[in-house]
């Protein structure tokens, strides 16, 4: 499995994917987050799925990328390059992936910013090469392992919040997850934008690097649940009260 996040907030763009690869009973690290440099702007693509569609894909789409004669005007022009060579390998493989009882599975997501665009944008593209755009109201997308999370993504961030705080809370999202999830795991590679720059920077975090960042927010929680309000309890504890184990038989 794979966990990627996109953030597109106002401030700029946050990219967080892991890198655990499994195949069999076999984990490698491989990278999951590719940047380029088109002629006139720069995106970053993260991809989850079957890793063999995603390296053919990329494969695809960073060959159109050197033959591509036109700069990009809108970012959405260059997804649209990616979702064609995503259809072009599902045309080849799907039904031999079909075959070997395998579904072609393949989701990406893309950030960045072209010269025509009047602000940085974030889209995931589906495995049928449709594309959705992350919005304000909900100013991320996850691929890969969602569930775990989502949560404090969805308690904990906005669009209006600061690229440093969201990689914070995209770190203890993909922390949530690899506690839970045994097919995610480090080095995470993040990658930052900050608007209208048509710079990215990257950045690899080990383990080690993150070791007291989850060791705080997992004490945090815990002393989170010891102060919840507990009137709410009571009443189900009251009748728990009454309710005594059975003393044993005197010999």
């Amino acid at each position: 499995m794979t966990f990627c996040l996109g953030a597109n907030l106002e401030e700029g763009l946050v990219g967080i994917a892991d890198t655990r690869v499994t195949s069999g009973k076999e984990m490698i690290t491989l990278r999951k987050l590719s940047v380029y440099k088109p002629a006139g702007g720069v995106m970053f693509v993260m991809t989850s799925g079957l890793r063999s569609v995603r390296d053919k894909t990329l494969t695809y789409f960073e060959e159109a990328l050197e033959t591509h004669e036109e700069p990009f005007g809108r970012l959405f022009n260059a997804v649209n390059l990616f979702a064609k060579q995503l259809r072009r390998v599902g045309t080849e493989d799907r039904a031999s992936l079909r075959q070997g009882g395998l579904s072609f599975d393949s989701h990406a997501l893309i950030g960045g910013q072209m010269e025509n665009d009047s602000e940085h944008k974030l889209y995931m593209v589906y495995p049928e090469g449709n594309w959705v755009e992350a919005g304000r109201a909900t100013p991320y997308q996850v691929i890969g392992s969602t569930g775990y999370g989502k949560p404090i993504l969805d308690r904990a961030l906005t669009y209006e919040d600061p690229l440093r705080y969201a990689l914070q809370v995209g770190c203890l999202a993909f922390d949530s997850t690899r506690i839970s999830a045994a097919d995610v795991g480090f080095p995470i590679d993040v990658v930052l934008y900050r608007k209208g720059s048509f710079e990215m920077v990257e950045h690899r975090y080990e383990e080690k690097d993150l070791a007291q960042l989850s060791r705080y927010w997992q004490e945090q929680v815990r002393r989170g649940v010891h102060d919840l309000p507990s009137e709410w309890v009571e009443p189900a504890f009251s009748k728990l009260d009454g309710v005594h184990p059975e003393r044993p038989a005197a010999d």
